[in-house]
Order: C-alpha cells, then structure tokens, then sequence
C-alpha cells in the first residue's frame, strides 16, 4: 500500500510539471528521403494557367490547333493554337456528359432513371439512334448511346429532362465552363451541330476533360466500349472513337465533326500510372485526327512519368506534445502529391521534411505541424503542408484531477 502511495505521488508531481512546462522556443526537425515508387494519384488541380504559353509544332501537325495535358495536374506537355476559338462539333458533348454524371451525383437522377423522348429531341439531324417520341431509355442507355455514337437525339433527351428545356441546360453548360475557367468558350447548344457563335479552343476541351475524366472516372464504363446495342440488340453501336480499339490504354474520349468544324477529337489514355489527354482540332480529315492524336499520345508517354510522392492522410511521424491531455499527435499529408517529370528521373526526387518541434497544446485538427519540401537536383519542385491528424486539447487543473482520480482508482482497486 506504500508503495502504490508513493507511485501516485510521483504521477501527481510530473502532472503538475507538465501543467507548469513553458516552451520556449519552437524547433524544426529534418531529414530527407530519396522516393522511389511511382503510380497515379486523384488530384483536384486545375490546368495552370501559368503554363499555356505554346510550344510550337515541333511534331508538324497538319491540324488547326492541339494541345496535350497530363491528366492528373493538367500540366501542358505540348500545344500550337491553344486559344484560337473554332467549332467544337460533338466534343461539345463532355460538357453534357459533365453535368449528367454532377446530376447522378447529387442524387437528382439515377442510371436507371427513365428519360422520356420529345418531338424536339427525335427531329435532331446528325449522328442519332432515331429516338421515338413513344419510348423511354434509362440513363444508362443514354449515357451508351451519347459517349459510343455520339446520338445527338439522346443528349438533347437528357438535357430537357434535366434541365426542362435545352436552352436551359445550355445556360448550366456555359455557368460550368465559366466555372472552370473556359474563357474562350461559349455553347449555344448541347450537341454540337454547327450554330453562330457556338466555339471553344483545344486549351479549354482539354479543360473539360480533365474535369469530366477526374471527377467522375465511372465515364470510361461508356467512353471504352467499341461495340455494343441497344433495344435487346435491334440497334448496333460501334465507338466513332477508333482510338478504343487500337491504342494501347486508351480511355475516350469524344470524337466531333461537321462540314465546317472538320475533325476533332478529345483522346485519352492512360499507360503504367501516366494519364494523358490529346486534343485535336480542325483536323483535314478524320484519319489525320486520329493519327495526329495518338502522335502527342505517344509523345507524351515517350517523354514522361508522373511520379506519386504522397497519399492524402499518409502518417510521416508521431511528435510529442506539451501540455496537452495527450503527449503525442499524429502528422499527415494534407493532401495527395504528385508530379510530372522527364521520363527516368522520377527515383532521382529528393523529400526533405520539416516538422515543428516542442509543440504546445492546444492542436486543432488539421493544424498544419510542418512541410515537405521536394526538389531534383538544385530545383524546387513543389512544397507541401504537414497536419495533425487529430485533436488535442490543452490540460488544465479539471482534466489533471480527473486523471488523478482515475489512476488513484486504477491503483487501488
């Protein structure tokens, strides 16, 4: 009984050390690391504006304009007439698809949601599967027939039955590109057929597919089928994208092309962790659009790796806290990290980590505790932030006597 006596004592004298502790100064705690491994991350960053400046046609495309993204950050790996303003054709169709998969998304349809035909949708020209006013097709149906044939009846279906009318859900498509920062677009319609005023440029189609193709992957279910049907069979589907067929890891996207917008393309693929996307405008033929696609493809997949550095919610250490009613917290990565480099020089990044030391109660979850800084050879590559993965209150006198108490019982019982 002494002894236990003894030990209580002593636990109430380091309690109270702890209440009394003053941290007087804040250190920082390095070391480096060389990382290694690579593989694909989910990002939220949008094309940098900062670098849109183009590279010239190095390649001798014979299109009007192109432009070749990295998917994950939207960095841009190549681009000629990046800006210029032309006539987009069914590529129009990924801002469509866009708002039908945000409308799954929030609930307000479903793949199973039955999408009446009106007179408007089935007199729609151009590519269609010849909608009956008298018939429904799930969304799903829709979704096959809009990313595999491009059916211009379908998506002019959908936008009514999401919006009411399709005027409306042009104004949804043009509030959305605004949103994205596609400051030289402007939709007069949802499909795509030649109107006035209805363009957009390779930099800001290359926007859109970021977008459509990050946010909500489950597209490539649709955007990957060379054959299909519908109507238990009646009515065949073959992909007007023929990049799905015959280059290795594509995954879309939507082909377009009218008398006066020629051939265009948005094409993605994605091969050992690098997803890249390819967009070709005002090309002479539908032949050379293909070609010339699978040209940047190729060029960007010869070139580039994009290397994975992190995991959003990834633990780096378990640092000390003072005066807190835990004496450790747990630092995170804040977010997914990852970058783009020159092919090869992905194990050559070095990670140096800087985490704050003696720290005091009370840490707030998510506070930011240090940063990782990653850098090749003498080039900075990018900064990110450190945080606390939970929250940890300061001690005061209550909380002191209730572990006291608690201990006292744990030792006496």
């Amino acid at each position: 009984m002494k002894n236990k006596k003894t030990l209580l004592i002593f636990m109430l004298i380091i309690y109270i050390i702890n209440i009394c502790n003053i941290c007087i100064a804040t250190n920082m705690y390095t070391w480096s690391i060389t990382q290694e491994s690579s593989s694909n991350i989910e990002s939220t960053s949008t094309v940098n504006a900062n670098i849109g400046e183009e590279t010239g046609n190095t390649l001798n495309l014979q299109s009007g304009s192109a432009i070749l993204i990295e998917q994950t950050t939207g960095q841009i790996l190549y681009g000629y007439n990046v800006h210029e303003q032309l006539r987009p054709a069914s590529v129009t169709k990924i801002m469509s698809l866009l708002l039908i998969m945000e409308q799954i998304k929030l609930g307000k349809i479903d793949y199973d949601t039955k999408i009446p035909c009106s007179a408007n949708a089935a007199s729609m020209g151009g590519s269609q599967i010849w909608l009956d006013t008298s018939e429904e097709l799930t969304v799903r149906e829709m979704l096959k027939a809009i990313c595999v044939v491009s059916a211009n009846d379908c998506v002019v279906a959908m936008a009514e039955h999401i919006a009411g009318s399709e005027e409306a859900f042009v104004q949804m498509m043009n509030a959305k590109a605004k949103e994205l920062g596609m400051n030289d677009t402007t939709f007069k319609n949802c499909h795509g057929l030649d109107e006035d005023g209805h363009v957009t440029s390779s930099y800001d189609i290359a926007i859109m597919s970021k977008e459509l193709l990050n946010k909500y992957p489950e597209i490539t279910q649709y955007t990957t089928i060379y054959m299909d049907s519908l109507r238990d069979g009646k009515s065949s589907l073959v992909n007007t994208n023929k990049l799905v067929r015959n280059y290795e890891g594509c995954t879309g996207l939507k082909t377009g092309s009218t008398s006066l917008a020629l051939f265009n393309l948005s094409a993605s693929a994605t091969r050992d962790g690098l997803s890249l996307i390819a967009v070709i405008m005002k090309g002479p033929t539908s032949a050379i659009r293909f070609e010339e696609a699978k040209a940047l493809l190729d060029y960007g997949f010869n070139n580039f790796e994009y290397k994975k550095l992190a995991t959003q919610g990834e633990t780096v250490k378990e640092i000390n806290i003072q005066k807190g009613i835990s004496h450790t917290v747990e630092i995170i990565f804040e977010k997914d990290v990852g970058i783009l480099v020159p092919k090869g020089q992905g194990s050559n990044i070095t990670q140096t980590i800087n985490i704050n030391h003696n720290v005091l109660a009370p840490i707030a979850q998510g506070e930011i505790l240090g940063k990782v800084t990653y850098t090749l050879g003498e080039s900075k590559l990018l900064e990110v932030n450190l945080i606390a993965k939970q929250e940890v209150k300061k001690i005061d006198m209550i909380t002191m006597t209730c572990k006291i108490y608690e201990n006292w019982f744990n030792l006496l019982r």
